[in-house]
């Protein structure tokens, strides 16, 4: 059994060249294919109060679990505004992003039906210089940056635990 403790994941900070400020996001991906998982995935995401997460396309259907906060998403022309304990389903390849609307930290669980999900976004993430993550393979490195060693798997976290 692959398990993830929200509350113990190391998020990577990510934010976008054409607003720094704004555009920025927490983020990690507990459960993929690289962590052993066949057929789902899960992304964990925080956005602080005024930030978001821009408009981007997932390879799979998604659904969102909102955990705390407030946040307005949108997928393509339609906006819904979601708070702690709402679900929203947005469909693969759609245009979709959300933003905090509230005065704290929103914190989202997305779970996809595939293991591998290719996400594309309209200009490259920094500090990772892409605009293609593959949430499956291990996070690209910091431009610059040769990563050598993978991202321990949740499973591999543990075992180093005990």
């Amino acid at each position: 059994m692959l398990t993830a403790k929200t509350s113990e994941l190391e998020l990577m900070e990510g934010w976008f060249d054409s607003d720094p400020e704004h555009a920025r996001v927490r983020v990690t991906f507990p459960i993929n294919k690289s962590a052993g998982s066949a057929d789902s995935a899960v992304v964990y995401f925080e956005i602080e109060p005024g930030d978001r997460l821009p408009e981007h396309t997932d390879s799979a259907e998604e659904i969102l679990y909102v955990v705390a906060g407030d946040a307005e998403a949108h997928v393509d022309d339609e906006r819904e505004r979601l708070t702690a304990g709402d679900l929203a389903v947005i469909p693969a390849m759609v245009p979709h992003g959300v933003v905090n609307v509230g005065t704290e930290t929103v914190k989202v669980v997305g779970f996809f039906s595939e293991s591998e999900i290719i996400s594309t976004f309209n200009e490259s993430v920094q500090p990772f210089g892409v605009a293609v993550l593959n949430q499956g393979a291990p996070p690209p490195a910091p431009n610059g940056e040769r990563r050598l060693d993978r991202r321990a798997s949740p499973r591999a976290r543990a075992a180093k635990r005990r």
